[in-house]
């Protein structure tokens, strides 16, 4: 049971958005957790994706390696791209493959490419965690981008606070409170004390200041 205040969540959902201010870009709304009775060193550390009901991540930058059809799919899309003759050109070097795939939020990669991405740039990509998803010619790109973008993934690793988009301020009040309510709860599933492991949550926009949510 969630032990998320949905009036609480309201008036600081409402104070965040009617407090932001004017800029240049798109701020995301953030979601800060912080987690208690938890040892990352001894206890299973935790992993798992939801699909949010309104897309967050208007910002997330994605590039696909593809063959021909998934490029030309991509540029429609506005992506980013590069083949398999763009990677050779990286000769292997370590520091200019972390380079270009540290720009990237998300790698997305055809699936005949995908087995050779070793042969091509070595295992790099697995060391900095940007193995790129898998992608076929049987479901739409748009599609998988729009997926990709709705999905937060939460992943415990060393330490205890979580960040995550998990909106944006062009979205409504009550998108924001969707969002907000179903990755918390998806998170507490996934807690081996459920709500005892949680010390708090805040909510923010990128530029503002955080609002205390639990």
């Amino acid at each position: 049971m969630s032990k998320l205040s949905i009036e609480n969540l309201k008036t600081h959902i409402h104070d965040m958005m009617s407090t932001k201010k004017e800029r240049k870009f798109v701020e995301t709304v953030e979601m800060q957790i912080m987690l208690k009775d938890y040892d990352p060193q001894k206890d299973k550390r935790f992993s798992g994706t939801v699909r949010l009901p309104n897309q967050p991540r208007i910002n997330m930058k994605i590039c696909v390696i593809g063959d021909a059809a998934h490029i030309d799919e991509a540029k429609k899309l506005g992506i980013d791209t590069i083949d398999q003759d763009g990677l050779k050109n990286f000769n292997k070097v370590n520091k200019d493959i972390k380079k270009w795939a540290k720009k990237y939020h998300v790698l997305l990669c055809t699936d005949t490419i995908v087995k050779n991405l070793n042969k091509l740039l070595g295992n790099i990509l697995n060391r900095i965690d940007k193995f790129p998803i898998a992608i076929t010619h049987k479901e739409p790109l748009e599609k998988k981008v729009t997926e990709i973008k709705s999905s937060i993934k939460f992943q415990l690793k060393k330490v205890l606070t979580l960040n995550m988009a998990i909106g944006n301020v062009k979205m409504t009040e009550e998108q924001l409170r969707q969002n907000i309510g179903m990755s918390a709860n998806f998170l507490v599933s996934l807690l081996k004390k459920g709500w005892q492991n949680i010390k708090g949550i805040h909510i923010k926009t990128t530029m503002g200041k955080a609002y205390k949510a639990f």
